[in-house]
């Protein structure tokens, strides 16, 4: 079979496309707390909540930079397309979840959170999955190349996301959101790094 390099317009237009989704996301976060800053005596701050917004930061950041592995496809037909730009709606997703439009049904951050709990989390575990297949796309050696972490990772937030959004426990949230942090910031550095 023989080996076929796609037209890199093709290429860059599917990774415009992605960014342009993923900017409204990162927008969407970056003015959340930016309100903060604008209104701190009115928007007052939740550890918790401001903490899984730094986490999608992470996130999205890491999203983009993993995204330009998908020069390895060979082809790209509309169906992968199509995943692709779903998957970064799940993104922008998680974005709105932690800041809505509104809060006046709600008495601030905290008991937002914890309202909408099953919402963002049920999302960031599906976000979690998809990053499975995601990576499977990019090919079988790719996909090993992270050896047995990489799915255990995956599994273990989607676990963790269940129970997150199970519970209203403020030790469980702080710690798996602080934890989640500092594994996700490892994870990036040490698989991540450099782009070759």
């Amino acid at each position: 079979m023989e080996h076929t390099t796609p037209d890199p317009a093709i290429f860059s237009h599917v990774r415009v496309v992605i960014g342009m989704v993923v900017s409204l996301s990162l927008a969407r976060v970056l003015t959340g707390v930016a309100l903060f800053i604008q209104h701190p005596g009115k928007m007052k701050v939740y550890p918790v909540h401001l903490a899984w917004a730094g986490f999608l930061l992470i996130f999205l950041l890491h999203f983009w930079w993993w995204e330009f592995r998908l020069q390895a496809l060979t082809t790209i037909g509309f169906g992968v397309y199509l995943f692709l730009i779903s998957y970064c709606c799940l993104f922008f997703m998680l974005a709105v979840l932690l800041f809505p439009t509104t809060l006046d049904d709600y008495a601030g951050y905290e008991d937002y959170f914890y309202s909408r709990r099953k919402w963002f989390f049920g999302v960031l575990a599906l976000v979690f999955a998809v990053d499975l297949l995601d990576t499977a796309l990019k090919g079988e050696a790719y996909f090993g190349s992270f050896g047995y972490e990489y799915p255990i990772r995956n599994i273990t937030f989607i676990a963790l996301c269940l129970i997150a959004a199970g519970t209203r426990n403020r030790t469980f949230h702080t710690t798996f959101v602080s934890l989640g942090i500092v594994y996700q910031l490892s994870w990036i550095f040490r698989a991540f790094d450099v782009l070759e």
